[in-house]
């Protein structure tokens, strides 16, 4: 029997990211096309206009994370909203953060910029829901830093909200994003 007591908690937090994510996250493929995007930075989706209606869903969702804050970014463009994690939180993943605390951002076209587990990030892009971004292969941490494509419908929206709600629990090592909502 392993006395719990004598685990550093960073060693069983891994231990429980790890498995939790081993599972992953059942994506269908997305039937809309792909949107077109830049290759460089900044890293934005070419054409494509937000449903206002769906945006203030998905920030109603996401501001009622334990320990998130939303405001403007820390590290993307004006008018993109940031979803900052408390100073408190503890990080399982911090090398993942892009800049502050900020684990994941809304971009006024709708998209959004997420730290996934690169697992999940290749599923996200083999069926459809993501692009990696540009310098993914060229920073460390960032293998799994996609850019979530747009939503256009609810249905579409409730799988964008997963894998944000994937990218809180990576991040932060929890399994609770959702837990009252």
């Amino acid at each position: 029997m392993i006395n719990l007591s004598q685990v550093p908690s960073v060693l069983i937090v891994a231990c429980l990211c790890t498995s939790a994510f081993a599972q992953g996250m059942d994506l269908k493929t997305r039937e809309a096309p792909r949107p077109k995007t830049t290759d460089g930075v900044p890293h934005v989706q070419i054409g494509i206009e937000a449903d206002q209606v769906l945006n203030a869903e998905l920030l109603r969702r996401v501001s009622e994370f334990p320990g998130v804050s939303l405001g403007p970014t820390r590290v993307s463009l004006p008018g993109a909203t940031g979803f900052q994690l408390d100073n408190d939180m503890v990080l399982a993943q911090p090398d993942v953060i892009v800049g502050g605390r900020e684990f994941a951002h809304l971009h006024p076209d709708g998209s959004l910029h997420a730290s996934l587990s690169p697992e999940l990030a290749k599923k996200a892009v083999a069926t459809g829901w993501a692009i990696h971004h540009p310098w993914a292969d060229q920073r460390p941490g960032w293998k799994g830093f996609v850019m979530i494509y747009t939503p256009s419908s609810m249905d579409e929206l409730e799988v964008v909200f997963q894998l944000v709600e994937e990218s809180y629990n990576f991040v932060t090592g929890q399994d609770e994003a959702s837990e009252g909502l």
